[in-house]
């Protein structure tokens, strides 16, 4: 079976950095994307990066600039630095790790999220 294990999250200021890591067990390799997602209270879950091995990462116009997503292939690990963070990014993160195919996602691999409260 599959798990994904997220750290990283907790309390910080306005303007401060946080770093997320997902570490995932089982058959994971590099043809796995890997992306973040987060939900804010009341709130629809929302893309938030995604990177796949040899792609340029993505990231969503609210994230831009100060996000970056990486990955750790060896270590079967995604990361998620954030920086400059405000209270709007307060939510619970989410790490997905999915495959494509030609007829659309194949797996799809969910952690069971981690709070980051953005908050003076």
């Amino acid at each position: 079976q599959v798990q994904l294990v997220e750290s990283g999250g907790g309390l910080v200021q306005p303007g401060g950095p946080l770093r997320l890591s997902c570490a995932a067990s089982g058959s994971i390799d590099r043809s796995y994307w890997m992306a973040w997602y987060r939900q804010a209270p009341g709130k629809q879950r929302e893309w938030v990066a995604r990177i796949a091995t040899g792609i340029i990462p993505n990231y969503a116009d609210s994230v831009k600039g100060r996000f970056t997503i990486s990955r750790d292939n060896a270590k079967n690990t995604a990361f998620l630095q954030m920086n400059s963070l405000q209270p709007e990014d307060t939510a619970v993160y989410y790490c997905n790790f999915f495959v494509r195919s030609v007829v659309g996602t194949s797996a799809d691999y969910w952690g069971q999220g981690t709070q980051v409260t953005v908050s003076s």
